[in-house]
């Protein structure tokens, strides 16, 4: 995990279209932590959360921090944003981040902590840090899939008002406070019909498995080309710039982009 920054050096803007979701119990915790409490302090004050947040002092010199949650179920948590929207994430998709901790466990289990992770670990991790949750109309799909960036964000753009967008990942949350157009999230395609976040994080968890995530079934989207999250991609030029929005030859869909 990287160290993070402070979430005092960093305001949280709840009225961004991807925080806005996350407004509720972000605001409460936010306040708890400026009212003096440190922030394991802060999440556990929220009500239902599923594990205790401890401090970081908790996490055994040389033991896996994924290890150490599944054995002792509390997770270590540092005074920084990062860890911040971690807790919020624990709160929010208790059964999908109680699912991506229980894989994790077993792939150390089975092979260890390695310098290099296998694909499922490196899967999960980019799962847990960097992963979005797509509901939307096929043809919004097959353009995605085939970045055909034109086609998704310009040609179909009406049929974004019939999609639904859910930003999971804390690392991507975190670097979404201060939103650069690189920015970009690892989609995973989730299913129609999800009538609450509550429906959404049991299909999430219930559909994850080592197999799947193996065959790394993720499709990059850059997070500020979503139709009615960023002004300036009124102006169709927005998505000419193939840095951003890279031909499918030049894609990395394992990388972190942003």
């Amino acid at each position: 995990m990287s160290a993070g920054a402070p979430a005092s050096a960093l305001p949280v803007d709840w009225d961004r279209p991807w925080l806005a979701p996350w407004r509720a119990s972000g605001e409460r915790v936010a306040l708890a932590i400026k009212g003096g409490l440190a922030f394991h302090e802060a999440l556990n004050s929220e009500p239902g959360a599923p594990r205790r947040f401890v401090p970081q002092s908790a996490l055994p010199a040389g033991q896996a921090y994924e290890q150490f949650i599944h054995d002792a179920g509390t997770v270590p948590t540092r005074d920084n944003l990062h860890d911040f929207f971690n807790g919020l994430c624990w709160l929010r998709f208790p059964l999908t981040k109680a699912r991506l901790n229980q894989l994790q466990a077993a792939q150390i289990a089975a092979a260890g902590v390695a310098p290099l992770r296998g694909p499922v670990r490196d899967a999960l991790t980019v799962f847990d840090e960097n992963a979005a949750l797509l509901s939307a109309p096929e043809p919004l799909w097959d353009a995605l899939r085939a970045r055909d960036w034109r086609r998704l964000f310009v040609d179909l753009r009406p049929l974004w008002q019939q999609a639904h967008l859910v930003l999971f990942g804390h690392a991507l949350l975190e670097k979404l406070v201060y939103p650069r157009k690189p920015v970009t999230a690892h989609v995973y395609h989730a299913p129609a019909a999800m009538n609450s976040i509550a429906q959404l994080d049991a299909w999430v968890a219930q559909d994850l498995d080592a197999e799947k995530l193996a065959r790394k079934p993720f499709a990059p989207l850059p997070v500020l080309g979503v139709p009615g999250w960023w002004p300036e991609n009124q102006n169709f030029s927005f998505y000419d710039d193939s840095l951003v929005f890279r031909p499918l030859q030049q894609s990395r869909t394992t990388k972190i982009s942003g």
